[in-house]
This record gives C-alpha cells, sequence and structure tokens, in this order.
C-alpha cells in the first residue's frame, strides 16, 4: 500500500463483518470487538429529550395509496436480523420520516423525502434498503471466486447511495457497517481525496452496500471496477446539495448512460425542494412516487434556540471568546466563509486556551478524519469549519452551533445550524451578522418567525405582519 492509501484511506478500510461459507443467516456468529467498535457508546444513537414536541411536527405525505406508518421498530417489517441490529444501535423511537420512510420503501415505492437536518434520514433509507436484501442476498450477491480473480473482479452493488461529500460519505458508510452486521451484505465507500487503490482492494472483495461520492464513482465506473446493471436501490442523499455543488452532469451520466439498472427503486432526500430538485425528481422517479414532508419544505427545526448578534468584523473575534466563555463546556460547532479563516481563527482559539480543531477542504482526508474523532471524543470539543463540511458533519450532542461568517443564503444557514438538535436534541445556533449580510436579513427574519424565535431590535423591520 503507497503512503496515499496509507494516509488518506482510513475511513473506507475500516472493519466491517465479514461473512464466511457456511454461515447461516439468522444464525451467524457475533463478533464482540467488532460489536464495540459498531455500538459502543460514543456511536450509540439515542431518542432525544424533545422527542414528544418533534413527534408533534406535521407530516405530509403526497400521492396514491401511501402505506401507513409504524409507531415503534419492533412492529415494522424488518427482517429479524436488521430488528437485532436497531436494538444494538439503541434506536427506540423512530422519527417520523423513519415512520413513513421504511413503510414506503418497504412497500417498493419511490420517494422524495423533504426533512429537516438531523432528522435520522440516514436510518430511513439503511433500515429498508438492507433488510429486504438480507434474506435473498445468497442468491444475489456477487464475490471472486479466489484472490487471484478480485484484480479483475466487478464489484455488482445492489444498493446505491450518492451523497455529496467525503464526510457525509464516510457518516453514512459507518451506518452502513451497523445495519449490515451479521448479514451477507459488505459495504463499501468511495470517495476523492483517499488512496485509489485501497478502496479498489475493498471493491475486489465484494461489495453490495456501495455508498459514493459522484466523482470517485463515476472513475471506478470508467475503469470498469463497478457494474451498475444490478442496482435494485438507488438512493441520492442531500439531492440539493449535490445540485448546489454542480454534480447534475455527472450525475444523469451515471443514472442515465452508464448502465445503472432501470428496473430499481429510487429514492431522493433532501432538506430543501427547490425547482431544480422537482425536476431531478421528475426525470428520476416513477411516475406514482410519493412525496414525503415533514416540517416546513426548507425548513429549520424549533428544537434549536436562536440567537443573532450584530457583531462588526474588526470585533468578531472578541465577540467569539465572550460568547464561548459564557456557556458551560460544550461540543460546538463553528462555520466560517475561507479556508484561511479556518486556519487563523483555529490559531486565535488555541492561543486563547480553548480546546479546538479546525476541518475544510485543504486537509488531507486522514487530518479531517482526525479532526472529526476528537472532536466526537470530546478531545477537542470546538471544531472550526468551512461550508465544505456543513452537509457532512453528523455527531451526536453538538449543542451550539456559531455563525461566525453567514452563508449567502437561507438554505446553507439551515443545513449548517442542523448540525445541533439532532433526532429530536434541544440546540443552540449563534450568527453573527453586519452590514455585509444586508441581502439575507429579510430571509433570516422570516425563518426566526416561523421558528417562533425572538427577534432582534435590528431586524424588527423586516418582521412580517398577520401570517406568513
Amino acid at each position: 500500500m503507497n503512503r496515499a492509501d496509507h494516509d488518506y484511506n482510513f475511513g473506507s478500510s475500516r472493519k466491517r463483518y465479514e461473512w464466511q461459507q457456511g454461515f447461516e443467516m439468522g444464525m451467524a456468529p457475533r463478533d464482540p470487538e467488532l460489536e464495540k467498535d459498531l455500538f459502543g457508546e460514543e456511536n450509540h444513537v439515542h431518542s432525544g429529550i424533545n422527542f414528544a414536541k418533534y413527534d408533534s411536527i406535521k407530516v405530509k405525505v403526497r400521492g396514491n395509496n401511501p402505506p401507513p406508518a409504524f409507531d415503534h421498530f419492533r412492529n415494522a417489517n424488518l427482517h429479524p436480523v436488521m430488528k437485532e441490529n436497531i436494538q444494538l444501535a439503541r434506536y427506540e423511537v423512530p422519527t417520523p420520516v423513519q415512520r413513513h420512510s421504511i413503510t414506503i420503501v418497504t412497500a417498493g415505492r419511490d420517494l422524495m423525502a423533504c426533512a429537516q437536518t438531523g432528522s435520522g434520514k440516514t436510518a430511513a433509507f439503511l433500515v429498508p434498503t438492507c433488510s429486504s436484501l438480507f434474506a435473498t442476498a445468497p442468491q444475489l450477491v456477487s464475490r471472486p471466486a479466489n484472490r487471484y480473480e478480485a484484480r479483475s473482479f466487478r464489484a455488482k452493488p445492489l444498493v446505491l447511495i450518492i451523497a455529496p461529500t467525503r464526510e457525509l460519505c464516510t457518516q453514512i458508510f459507518d451506518e452502513a457497517r451497523r445495519f449490515c452486521y451479521r448479514s451477507m451484505l459488505r459495504p463499501c465507500a468511495v470517495y476523492g481525496g483517499a488512496g485509489y487503490r485501497g478502496q479498489e482492494i475493498e471493491l475486489e472483495k465484494g461489495c453490495d452496500v456501495l455508498v459514493a461520492v459522484p466523482g470517485r464513482l463515476m472513475d471506478f465506473v470508467e475503469k470498469g471496477k463497478i457494474d451498475l446493471s444490478h442496482i435494485k436501490y438507488l438512493v441520492l442523499d442531500e439531492a440539493d446539495r449535490m445540485l448546489d455543488m454542480g454534480f447534475e452532469p455527472i450525475i444523469r451520466e451515471l443514472v442515465e448512460r452508464r448502465g445503472l439498472n432501470r428496473n430499481r427503486q429510487t429514492l431522493m432526500y433532501s432538506a430543501t425542494f427547490p425547482k431544480d430538485i422537482r425536476m431531478l425528481a421528475r426525470d428520476f422517479l416513477r411516475p406514482d412516487y410519493l412525496f414525503l414532508q415533514v416540517g416546513r419544505v426548507g425548513g429549520t427545526t424549533t428544537d434549536i434556540t436562536q440567537n443573532v448578534l450584530w457583531v462588526e468584523e474588526a470585533q468578531k473575534r472578541e465577540r467569539l471568546k465572550e460568547v464561548l466563555l459564557k456557556q458551560p463546556p460544550c461540543r460546538t460547532l463553528i462555520f466560517v466563509d475561507t479556508k484561511r479563516s479556518a486556519d487563523s481563527l483555529d490559531q486565535f482559539l488555541f492561543e486563547s486556551n480553548f480546546p479546538c480543531t479546525s476541518i475544510h477542504g485543504d486537509r488531507t482526508q486522514r487530518e479531517r478524519e482526525d479532526a472529526l474523532m476528537a472532536f466526537r471524543a470530546g478531545k477537542c470539543p470546538i471544531l472550526v469549519a468551512t461550508a465544505v463540511v456543513a452537509r457532512g458533519i453528523d455527531v451526536k450532542n453538538v449543542m451550539h452551533v456559531i455563525n461566525y461568517d453567514m452563508p449567502p443564503g437561507m438554505d446553507e444557514f439551515i443545513h449548517r445550524i442542523g448540525r445541533t438538535a439532532r433526532v429530536g436534541n434541544a440546540g443552540l445556533a449563534t450568527s453573527f451578522v453586519n452590514h455585509n449580510n444586508m441581502p439575507i436579513l429579510k430571509d433570516l427574519t422570516k425563518v426566526l418567525q416561523e421558528c417562533k424565535q425572538q427577534i432582534p431590535d435590528f431586524l424588527q423591520k423586516y418582521v412580517t405582519r398577520g401570517p406568513l
């Protein structure tokens, strides 16, 4: 393995359950060491403190004959091994998007789902797609006959999940490792910024659930290492973000002209639903697809308490120190505009004796993963990040998100502050605004109103009177 593979390929080569000849589905032996890695304390996702309120969020399902939602995982139509994995992961109360999405997918329907960031969307598509394949996996999975055949072997995934960023890709892959535990399905992840050969080696061992970023996926398809003709489920996660990043041409190429099985089930998940996403849904989904909306389309959650402060550029650093000193120790995510700003603010906070780290697009994949691990473990509870990772960070118990630099629009704002209040928990978002942010202040005020947040005096002139 070359240096690039060693340094960068940490995420995609994480240990997963390896099915052995002679195992029987439902009776495959447990692996205590792997279970600790997959389901240990730091990886637990518990139902949050605000689920009574979360459960009251309005849910709409549009389309013909939608299947009924379920109220508890034990009542869901899932394979027994999947139910065991859900218990190991300590999923107790399904979120609204899970209650509806899992039954829709299990019923064989295409789906366009809009739900607030942090609502449990990953499990909403991984649980039903993987569970449906557990029983038939022996007839469907493809493996090389021996290690000599591996170099010419083409992976034939059954589930393809396309995500916009490598951070999101690795986090979905981690969830896939959990939900595929003690099954024949083998998950893999491919993304840029990591060693190509290391990912290729994993594909050569066999791949049934593939999580991929568009560019690296196309590389492997063009080199003949991945065959898309066996896909049973296609999932486009954070679809709006992928279009924002300019991935629409490559996604259309992969879906329409690279042999992807047309007799597939397609699922799209997005926090917002702009016109270009509606066009993509029209082209990729079957005409009878269902549209699932949890809360307002493009909305954020009332579980987030939002503070908006007027702070001039020259005063931002000192004001940030004040904000951090007033809060109890907790995981805090700070968003800035540029890579240079991330580095300089990280240095400033470090010199001010705040335990912090930073992450941005110029860091190697291993550096980015190390920073996220330190943040998750609480060794560095303050993380400074650029928008490149806004859609990719899913860390338990982020209590405070700070928009040190405001984004240019509300879609990005919603995704940023959605890093807190994950899966029913409460959170705090603080945003610094000044004259540089005048174009978005009206829309920001509307978001604050819709979420029943306090409106500061300097935004009162933008308040909408009467119904929103």
